[in-house]
């Protein structure tokens, strides 16, 4: 804890042989001004440069380095720990921008008909460069089983979400943050900060990159327990994420080949998931991309008037 008794904010970091990265981490925790932060490591007995970086820091952060049962179970147990009346987790290879702390929790003083709000993320590479936008937009319950546009270091909760909600699903090993942020909106307004709060590491090593179809997996079944059907766009992802790793597409007929069969896998997965044809899926989609080119063009027209 930095100095203070009771804390505004929590913020909880799992890690496992993450020395590479936490240093970064802890300091974009560590410089944070505006609020008084509670900061949590809870590593999983890593055996790299991670505990002797903890210990650099000991003064100004909690840490516990033990055996666990993944990331999810560690952000449990850092939760059971904390006291915030706020709270977040970090992964170890992310990082907060100067001031994201205190912008969240005096977003959700001053709105207090929400239980959840997030902001807007960069996704960066290993070393830090820039390389896009994290996809972000306004919160829409039903727009969340389309796509996760909520980038998972720029959220903060309510303490009273994590006592209604219960903590994050352990049986989930890749979308437990999406399946949470899911069973908010069934009780809680979810807010929207339309400004950059936090880095997204993308690296070879990170769980979404390294096992893509046990990712895409876990999703469909997540998303079908929750909404009762899986939209297109993640079955369609399932269908790449069975292939691009055993067929390559370096020649124009392999991937003639590769597109045919991610077709037919997509068409059995959707079947089998959703127990129908993908007709009135392909039919909204058509409808949006009419729609979107149809603003377009309006937005095209008005520009030259």
């Amino acid at each position: 804890m930095q100095g203070f008794e009771t804390p505004d904010v929590t913020i909880i970091t799992p890690s496992y042989n993450q020395g590479i990265f936490i240093e970064e981490t802890i300091l974009s925790v560590l410089n944070q001004e505006g609020a008084a932060i509670e900061y949590i490591v809870m590593d999983g007995g890593s055996t790299d440069d991670t505990l002797k970086i903890l210990a650099k820091y000991a003064d100004r952060l909690e840490y516990v380095s033990e055996k666990d049962r993944g990331q999810t179970d560690a952000i449990n147990k850092g939760l059971q720990r904390s006291h915030g009346r706020i709270l977040a987790y970090l992964n170890s290879d992310d990082t907060y921008l100067p001031g994201a702390v205190a912008r969240a929790a005096r977003f959700l003083d001053d709105h207090p008909e929400f239980g959840m709000v997030y902001g807007e993320g960069y996704h960066v590479d290993a070393t830090g460069k820039f390389i896009e936008r994290y996809y972000t937009e306004p919160y829409n319950f039903r727009r969340l089983a389309e796509i996760c546009y909520i980038c998972q270091p720029t959220v903060f909760l309510r303490r009273e979400v994590l006592s209604s909600i219960g903590d994050f699903d352990a049986g989930l090993h890749y979308c437990m943050d999406y399946d949470y942020w899911i069973r908010v909106g069934k009780q809680y307004s979810v807010g929207y900060i339309p400004e950059y709060l936090a880095t997204s590491r993308i690296h070879p090593e990170t769980k979404t990159r390294s096992k893509r179809l046990q990712f895409h997996q876990e999703i469909v079944r997540t998303i079908k327990r929750h909404y009762g059907h899986v939209p297109m766009r993640w079955i369609s992802a399932y269908a790449h994420a069975c292939l691009e790793r055993h067929l390559s597409r370096d020649t124009r007929l392999k991937d003639h080949i590769f597109q045919i069969l991610v077709r037919l896998i997509f068409l059995a997965k959707y079947i089998a998931v959703n127990r129908k044809l993908p007709i009135h899926d392909f039919v909204t989609r058509l409808r949006q991309k009419n729609n979107l080119e149809a603003d377009t063009k309006a937005a095209g027209l008005s520009e030259n008037l």
